[in-house]
């Protein structure tokens, strides 16, 4: 969503995507020099280690702070039950909501065994499960995300994952219900994407939304995982980047020095900017809320071809 490629300007001259971030790694290469001292290119990949920071609130903290009551979902009612997402019915200050957050682990023990918050197909499929109930009951939906991308394993793939996905970017679109995503640290490639087709979505100050990640980019495109710098540059994954795309709605302030550095705090800011959101989109009716839900994501960005 955030890749070089994309522009807002309808009359901006057209160029391919590897010119554009050719371009970019001729800026950064020139600030090489001036990063040191807080230039444009590290400020970006600062970001991005900042949103990766091991101690940093992942979903399962800022949904046990903000929410009450929460009735755990189990299974996706055709194959299992992936551990990388939680999802189930709780309170948000007084009302009723669905949340779903993915679940990265806070061990190494507990990251292995959730893949680091990768999905499986069972995941998203158990999300969309959740949504529907959500529907049916007309509750909001509230999800949340830091995850680098979709398990791109052997056997998701075997079981569909990018069904999974694609079905959830459908669905998501379609919901008769308010729908919040936030990204509270990495949002990756279409992984995020199947839980953030929402009417709001909000990103943490220090946290990234990307197509693909500054390494796997710089790997691609010049062969050399350590240009990660220049990369982030290109791909302008950050909160104003994003916010400047039209990929998201609002930025969430973050304590100072970052989420980790207090995290009560920073579970608080949200909480209200969450409570705000909700009671605008609530405030709207249904038709006036899909209405306006295909036009933004029908209208976010323009991309152009060579």
């Amino acid at each position: 969503m955030t890749a070089a490629m994309v522009e807002t300007k309808k009359n901006a001259p057209k160029s391919t995507p590897s010119a554009a971030l050719a371009g970019a790694h001729s800026t950064a290469s020139a600030a090489e020099g001036a990063s040191a001292t807080g230039g444009v290119v590290l400020e970006r990949w600062a970001k991005t280690e900042l949103a990766r920071h091991p101690q940093r609130p992942d979903p399962v903290f800022f949904l046990e702070q903000m929410f009450a009551d929460f009735a755990e979902i189990h299974g996706d009612r055709s194959f299992g039950d992936d551990p990388a997402i939680r999802c189930g019915f709780a309170r948000f200050r007084g009302a009723e909501v669905m949340v779903i957050a993915n679940v990265k682990g806070r061990t190494t023990k507990e990251k292995v065994a959730h893949r680091f918050g990768m999905p499986d197909p069972e995941g998203y499929r158990k999300a969309l499960r959740a949504m529907k109930l959500a529907e049916k009951f007309h509750r909001p939906v509230i999800t949340l995300i830091d995850l680098m991308g979709a398990n791109p394993g052997l056997g998701a793939e075997e079981r569909g994952q990018a069904e999974a996905i694609a079905r959830n970017l459908r669905e998501m679109s379609r919901l008769r219900v308010p729908t919040i995503a936030v990204i509270t640290g990495e949002g990756g490639s279409g992984g995020a994407l199947a839980l953030a087709v929402t009417d709001r979505v909000l990103m943490l100050e220090k946290s990234i939304y990307s197509v693909i990640s500054p390494e796997a980019c710089a790997s691609i495109m010049w062969r050399d995982a350590s240009k990660r710098a220049q990369a982030a540059e290109a791909l302008r994954a950050t909160a104003p980047d994003a916010l400047a795309l039209g990929c998201i709605d609002e930025i969430v302030a973050e304590p100072q020095g970052g989420a980790h550095e207090q995290p009560e705090e920073a579970a608080a800011l949200l909480a209200d900017k969450i409570a705000e959101n909700l009671q605008a989109l609530e405030a709207l009716g249904t038709d006036a809320l899909l209405a306006a839900r295909y036009t933004k994501f029908r209208n976010m960005a323009q991309f152009y071809e060579g």
